[in-house]
């Protein structure tokens, strides 16, 4: 299963993705860490698809192999979350804006979301979204 902690930078991503990784047992990437991998730094439009399919490509290995697998990225957009096609969205909604401006001006609230947190969360809120979450099967 594809899950998708989206949200601007500095709402808190890494932080939920850490912490639900180890109730999952899940895979995780971190966006910072494959953009470092691949070398590319590029924030256009077009290089933040280019990152939502990187990140595809590495959460359908891990779905494909019947995981979990926590992506955590900005993915700003409609045609970055459509290109990254998560199974479960998790919508860090915690702050009106992030550090950089540029996202700011392309980030667009999404339509349909599983959760939307909007303050900080307990390690038992974080239990339960797990146990939830595997209630939906791999």
């Amino acid at each position: 299963m594809k899950i998708l902690v989206m949200g601007l930078p500095g709402a808190g991503k890494t932080w939920l993705s850490e912490r639900l990784q180890k109730y999952l047992g899940s895979a995780w990437y971190n966006a910072d860490k494959v953009r470092e991998m691949a070398n590319d730094w590029d924030f256009s439009p077009e290089g933040r698809v280019r990152q939502a399919n990187r990140m595809k490509t590495f959460a359908d290995y891990e779905k494909s192999h019947g995981r979990y697998v926590i992506c955590d990225f900005v993915c700003p957009t409609r045609q970055t979350r459509d290109a990254f096609n998560p199974d479960l969205v998790i919508w860090l909604n915690t702050i009106e804006e992030g550090r950089f401006e540029d996202t700011n001006n392309m980030f667009e609230k999404p339509e349909l979301v599983d959760w939307v947190v909007e303050g900080f969360l307990s390690d038992k809120e974080i239990e339960e979204i797990a146990t939830e979450i595997k209630g939906y099967g791999v």
